[in-house]
């Protein structure tokens, strides 16, 4: 017989002990009580536990929905780079463009500087012509170009908010944290012009096989439309030729006036979007919506100025010599727009560094002409006085941007003092009504012609309709037509 250690004993004992008491209790409420006690919950048959913890065999477990992500543009250029860590989330087509192209929103959780650095050196060793470029390492924005290919990088950062979930209203509340996304902006346009070919002059006249045939001509019965055609005979005694554009119906309807009065004062040039026409005997394209150039905007300035005070010599601004000494490094005296850039640095109308500016040694003269740089230069000849000292306060409460704070610090002064221009500002005449300045957006042909239809500060100034019935103070030669009034 083995033996049996002290707890085996013990435990032998106790089952004993309740095995008589059970038989001893059978036939008493005790035993009953005892046995309901102790058996198995007859609830539990019809009503079976929940599967706590484990999912259910018969039903599915469901799984948070992963975020579909947006997929490349077919026509996306290889060239442009890729920055690897980030997501495309948005692809809006664009409106008005010189070409086809589209603006592809991207997000990145790394570091503004990171996605900055990396395009830097990429464009810079890719082939592309930097046309802008970020001054500091806070963002802004890159405006290259290679080939025929535009691109527009916008780098900018904003803040996400992302809050802990409770399970019940019994629980705590979230917790807020908060967190940081990079978002840039690539935007991409193919204009059909490829900057390596050869730009043929445009002194040049088309040989005999690239004149048209008289099958091609316009018969006399044809006639072009009286709204695309600007003629005007004041005009025609003026220094400039004007010009006769057939896509004004193309130009916005809140604009059109101001293009008009422009084109029928010789101010304004044609433009590129359609070559092919002009040599039609109809007149030539000006390409509304296209985006104007800095080299562009400072011939028109020095233009419409001098015509529109063209019987005040006194507020007319000065062509440069060729034999002037260059302000800027990529504007030599045999650039064909260097009397008008050059003479508008010399009246310190524009930064360089006869105005004390060292850093503006470069004029990229074919970069994009923003909205700031419209202000910039425009409205100093509004005034014609030192512009007032601003702040992104006082632009703010008189504006009411919510963009104040990209605006750079050299155009905050140009924009406060546009504001008190009343309803003659450039502002509310050319972008309308906006909350929303967009500083660094690029300027079309037709905006820029509704900002210089009017000079002069409320109560004294001048406009292109004006101008076009005012004799200038120069002698006309024998025989030159006199100015009549057209309606």
């Amino acid at each position: 017989m083995p033996v049996l250690f002290p707890h085996s004993v013990l435990r032998a004992s106790l089952a004993v002990c309740l095995l008589g008491l059970l038989s001893a209790c059978a036939n008493t409420n005790l035993g009953d009580a005892l046995q309901r006690s102790l058996g198995a919950d007859p609830t539990l048959k019809d009503n079976p536990p929940k599967n706590l913890g484990r999912p259910s065999p018969n039903k599915p477990q469901t799984t948070p929905e992963k975020q579909k992500s947006v997929p490349l543009p077919k026509d996306f250029p290889t060239e442009i780079p890729r920055y690897q860590q980030a997501s495309l989330e948005q692809v809006q087509p664009l409106k008005d463009a010189a070409g086809p192209g589209k603006l592809t929103i991207w997000s990145s959780p790394d570091p503004i500087n990171l996605i900055q650095n990396f395009y830097q050196k990429t464009f810079e060793s890719g082939g592309w012509e930097v046309l802008d470029q970020p001054e500091d390492q806070d963002g802004g924005t890159f405006i290259v170009r290679r080939n025929d290919l535009d691109v527009t990088l916008s780098i900018r950062s904003r803040a996400t908010t992302g809050k802990s979930s409770a399970a019940s209203s019994s629980k705590p509340p979230a917790v807020a944290t908060n967190s940081s996304v990079t978002t840039f902006d690539i935007q991409y346009v193919r204009d059909g012009k490829d900057t390596k070919a050869q730009k043929p002059q445009p002194s040049q006249k088309p040989t005999q096989a690239e004149k048209p045939t008289q099958a091609e001509k316009p018969t006399q019965t044809e006639k072009p439309q009286p709204s695309s055609e600007v003629v005007s005979k004041p005009a025609q005694v003026r220094s400039g030729q004007p010009e006769k554009f057939t896509d004004l119906d193309k130009v916005p309807q809140d604009l059109r006036k101001y293009v008009a009065d422009l084109a029928k004062l010789g101010v304004l040039t044609p433009g590129t979007a359609n070559p092919k026409t002009n040599a039609d005997s109809q007149g030539t394209p000006f390409a509304p919506n296209q985006t104007i150039s800095r080299r562009q905007y400072a011939r028109w300035l020095m233009d419409g100025n001098n015509r529109i005070y063209a019987n005040r010599p006194g507020l007319q601004i000065r062509l440069a010599s060729k034999t002037t000494q260059p302000a800027f490094q990529d504007v030599p005296r045999t650039d064909p727009d260097f009397p008008y850039i050059q003479g508008l640095a010399d009246a310190g109308l524009i930064s360089s560094p006869l105005s004390g500016d060292s850093t503006a040694v470069l004029f990229r003269p074919d970069a994009p002409l923003t909205r700031e740089n419209l202000m910039v230069w425009k409205v100093p000849l509004d005034t014609r006085k030192a512009l007032p000292k601003a702040s992104i306060e006082a632009v703010k409460e008189t504006w009411g941007f919510k963009d104040t704070a990209e605006i750079d610090p050299k155009a905050l002064r140009a924009v406060l003092a546009d504001f008190r221009n009343g309803d003659l500002a450039n502002i509310r005449r050319v972008f309308g009504y906006t909350i929303l300045f967009q500083p660094k957006k690029p300027v079309t042909r037709a905006e820029a012609a509704a900002a210089l239809w009017y000079f002069g500060s409320q109560g004294e100034g001048q406009s292109a309709k004006e101008a076009l019935f005012i004799k200038p103070q120069t002698s006309q030669p024998s025989g030159a037509p006199k100015a009549t009034p057209s309606n």
